[in-house]
């Protein structure tokens, strides 16, 4: 089963690897800004999120295993790779498995180390939706507004909202198997893996996903990495902070 996909311009390839429930249309206008400057993009949705296939198996493994497929598919060599969050840690682990497939990795707010569930009043309220009433999308933000104040989370959680048939919406996302996989997203990196190639790692200023003492972790793994943190940004640096987030990444990879 291959990945689904948003492709966009020509030249050197680039993928980007959205962050837990996300999908690939959160990167639409940087996907485009990338492009323009000559990459070819390939914004991915993992395995269970977006309009890619739904499985039970649901690890880092696996999910590397299904990028590389997919770049073996696409005949992707030497790529530039951008990972949000939980796909960050897809991009560290790619790398460090097939450094042959990799020239340079960016990381945004995330770091090597294992990170403890963090995710429950999230998946709280969007287990809180009942689909079976047939819930308006009004309602259904209603319900997950009863749990989740932060505007910004509710539209970004929303998105994910289709009609599955007419007058039933559904989640994009398989809520099933996050229900029961969640402590799989915060697996740290093995210790041993290590890649030699430049990397990037982008830290939002409002967020703590990337501590100071964390910097140790990182050099440890990517020895050859650059830590920079984006101002006026929490953990959704790339939405928060677009222009800056671009600006670091174009630096890196031209």
């Amino acid at each position: 089963m291959l990945l689904h996909s948003r492709i966009e311009g020509e030249g050197k390839p680039l993928v980007i690897i959205h962050g837990f429930l996300g999908m690939s249309d959160n990167w639409k206008t940087l996907g485009t800004q990338f492009a323009n400057e000559g990459f070819q993009v390939h914004a991915l949705d993992l395995r269970n999120h977006g309009k890619s296939f739904h499985s039970e198996d649901f690890s880092y493994d696996i999910m590397v295993e299904d990028v590389k497929q997919y770049c073996d598919y696409h005949k992707l060599a030497d790529i530039s790779i951008i990972g949000h969050s939980m796909g960050g840690k897809v991009a560290m682990l790619l790398a460090t498995t097939y450094p042959e497939l990799v020239s340079k990795l960016i990381v945004a707010d995330i770091g090597p180390k294992y990170y403890a569930p963090h995710h429950q009043t999230i998946l709280a309220a969007l287990n809180a939706v009942d689909f079976s009433k047939k819930p308006s999308r009004g309602e259904v933000e209603e319900i997950v507004s009863g749990y989740i104040k932060d505007f910004g989370t509710r539209q970004f959680l929303l998105k994910n909202l289709y009609w599955a048939a007419p007058e039933q919406l559904a989640f994009r996302f398989n809520l099933k198997v996050f229900n029961e996989k969640i402590e799989t997203i915060g697996t740290a990196l093995p210790f041993e893996n290590i890649f030699y190639k430049e990397a990037l790692f982008l830290r939002g200023d409002k967020s703590d996903y990337i501590l100071d003492s964390d910097f140790e972790t990182i050099y440890h793994h990517f020895p050859k990495s650059k830590i920079e943190t984006i101002k006026n940004a929490g953990h959704w640096l790339h939405a928060e902070n677009p222009i800056d987030f671009f600006n670091y990444v174009i630096d890196f990879i031209k």
